[in-house]
């Protein structure tokens, strides 16, 4: 059983930065995929960002492509993403998510995702 856990959400402001991230304990995939989910008030979770654990290969949803990127730190089980250009429509709980197939494309659908954190609030004011 793995466990995930989120830190690094809170408050923003419109054109700022943070920076969430989330440590993996437990039992630990050599080759797996990380993502990134978020899940706004009466919206479905959407996908985020992913990133390919072994080849370091990332794929980000069209909305965040350019401002966010997720980035993993091997020595510490630990996945970043870093937001930047920050809008309130960024506005959601985070999860990090872990499939614990590994695929060169990371698949983008929740239902893939076997082991998931309890969430941190990101909140983007104007």
């Amino acid at each position: 059983q793995v466990q995930l856990a989120e830190s690094g959400g809170g408050l923003g402001e419109v054109g700022g930065s943070l920076s969430p991230s989330c440590a993996a304990s437990g039992r630990t995939y050599s080759r797996c995929v990380m993502g990134w989910f978020r899940q706004a008030p009466g919206k479905e979770r959407e996908f985020v960002a992913a990133l390919n654990w072994s080849s370091g290969r990332t794929y980000y949803a069209d909305s965040v492509k350019g401002r966010f990127i997720i980035s993993r730190d091997n020595a510490k089980n630990t996945v970043y993403l870093q937001m930047n250009s920050l809008n309130p429509e960024d506005t959601a709980v985070y999860y990090c998510a872990l499939d614990r197939i590994s695929t060169e494309i990371p698949r983008t659908g929740s239902w893939f995702y076997d082991d998931w954190g309890q969430g941190t609030q990101v909140t983007v004011s104007s």
